[in-house]
């Protein structure tokens, strides 16, 4: 049912294997991503699109559907966990609200199947991608696009968000792993 693929590359990552889904939550355009991490180095990026809504539906219906859909990724791809792009400043209070609530939709539909469920800001999602937390979006989709190993930068932008915030928490994990083994060594 979703856009599958089968790209990978290699990355230092964790040491088991684990199935990532990245959300990048909007009400017409909800970014998804699923990338699986296999031993301590390889990246594979199973499925990668949007889900969409018509503004022409009532809102209840828009958030049915997205919610219906979520369901169905995480029945197809069983993630382990499920990074989503929080939202802590938004100058229009509509879209804020909207993005909020398919936010919350993710959210509620991981912590329901027990999931572990992590929230990460564009500034630390554009850190852990490019190094600097001030880098633009073009920036972003082409260091997704170089971590992947992807012959494109994937399209559209909503889909290349979500690989973004899915390889966040890649990295936020890798990293906290090497720091507790590093205190383990140590101690």
């Amino acid at each position: 049912m979703f856009a599958r693929s089968a790209d990978s590359v290699n990355l230092a990552g964790e040491s088991k294997t684990s199935v990532v889904l990245g959300i990048d939550p909007g009400l017409t355009r909800c970014g998804y991503a699923v990338l699986e991490v296999q031993g301590a180095t390889q990246i594979t990026m199973r499925a990668l699109g949007v889900l969409r809504t018509s503004p022409d539906q009532a809102l209840p219906q828009r958030l049915a559907e997205i919610s219906l859909e979520i369901e169905e990724l995480l029945d197809e791809f069983h993630p382990s966990v499920v990074a989503v792009e929080h939202i802590f400043f938004q100058s229009n209070v509509r879209t804020a609200m909207s993005v909020g609530q398919v936010s919350g939709l993710a959210l509620s539909a991981a912590a329901r199947r027990g999931l572990q469920v992590e929230q990460y800001t564009p500034n630390q999602v554009k850190l852990a991608i490019t190094g600097w937390g001030g880098a633009d979006k073009a920036q972003v989709q082409k260091m997704v696009k170089q971590r992947l190993g992807l012959n494109t930068i994937p399209k559209p932008a909503d889909a290349a968000d979500a690989a973004a915030i899915a390889l966040c928490h890649i990295a936020s994990n890798s990293l906290a792993i090497k720091i507790h083994e590093a205190k383990v060594r140590s101690a």
